[in-house]
């Protein structure tokens, strides 16, 4: 048999296949399947432990979201409030201003009528005294007649009598 025949080389490469197979089957077969086994359950691991980062993120998301709302409706119940405190303090001021209108205006009318009341006092006044010097006038005119004088005192006596 010649050994670099075609029929040699197939038989020769048949039988190193078939020994190469039982050598693999025996010694390599196993721990390539072990390995195989082994990548196949580190590749599921991450797949698992990818879903759960994944489920973690929609949870922190959720949670992100539920605090951003929470957040958001704090803020509103903080500008409500402060609105009301300054409306609050508006009406507070406006309030204190009308009475402080109130008291000014009931002050200037009491200084108005104390005024009138003095320049009606002032008034009657002079008008005492132009008239006690008008009838200090007229008398001394009507007295200066001795007749005058005498029947005014009558007058005035007769007059007493009545009364």
């Amino acid at each position: 048999m010649n050994l670099t025949s075609p029929e040699s080389l197939i038989f020769w490469t048949t039988i190193i296949f078939v020994v190469f197979f039982f050598l693999m089957k025996k010694f390599a077969w196993k721990p390539i399947l072990g390995a195989v086994k082994s990548r196949e359950e580190s590749i599921n691991n991450a797949l698992a432990a990818a879903e759960t980062a994944k489920l973690e993120m929609q949870n922190l998301t959720a949670s992100n979201e539920r605090l951003l709302a929470e957040a958001r409706a704090e803020r509103d119940a903080m500008m409500k409030e402060a609105r009301e405190i300054k409306e609050k303090m508006i009406n507070d001021a406006k309030s204190e201003a009308q009475v402080q209108g109130e008291k000014m205006i009931a002050q200037a009318k009491a200084a108005i009528e104390n005024e009138k009341n003095a320049a009606m006092a002032e008034l009657k006044n002079q008008v005492s005294s132009l008239s006690l010097e008008i009838a200090e006038k007229v008398i001394k005119s009507e007295l200066a007649n001795t007749e005058a004088q005498t029947k005014l005192v009558e007058k005035m006596l007769g007059d007493a009598k009545l009364n």
